[in-house]
């Protein structure tokens, strides 16, 4: 489904069962998205990071049945992913062992994003969100 309104950015966003499956479906829709506005260059880490964010999202906030996946246009080549669960829990990022299987999802988040990520609290939980694409220089 695609959203627009006068002063929204276009999006494309979807509704999909809170589980681990929903990854395939969250990446088709960010390939959608990103086809038909032409940004094939940010393909692989909107992948990466929706993946990440979806399975975040399966795995801690365990509170209802579905996830919102949304992404956005923002102009000059940029893009907003984002995951909206039901949970109030906010995530941090954690350094995770060596030894350990899992752990580096937010982490990976921050460096894709260039720390251009973060949590927006909702009355019903959150919306987990990180921009990419090249970066906005300050006019000069």
């Amino acid at each position: 489904m695609i959203e627009t309104g006068a002063g929204r950015m276009p999006a494309y966003t979807e509704t999909l069962p809170g589980v681990a499956g929903s990854a395939h479906r969250a990446r088709r829709l960010v390939h959608l998205a990103l086809d038909v506005w032409g940004l094939a260059d940010v393909q692989d880490d909107a992948d990466l990071v929706v993946s990440e964010l979806l399975t975040n999202a399966v795995l801690h906030a365990r509170r209802g049945d579905s996830v919102r996946v949304t992404v956005t246009r923002l102009g000059e080549g940029r893009v907003r992913v984002a995951v909206v669960d039901l949970s109030v829990d906010q995530p941090s990022p954690r350094d995770a062992g060596s030894d350990q299987e899992s752990g580096r999802g937010l982490k990976i988040v921050q460096v894709l994003s260039g720390g251009q990520w973060g949590v927006d609290p909702l009355p019903w939980g959150k919306r987990v969100w990180a921009s990419l694409g090249p970066e906005i220089k300050p006019d000069e």
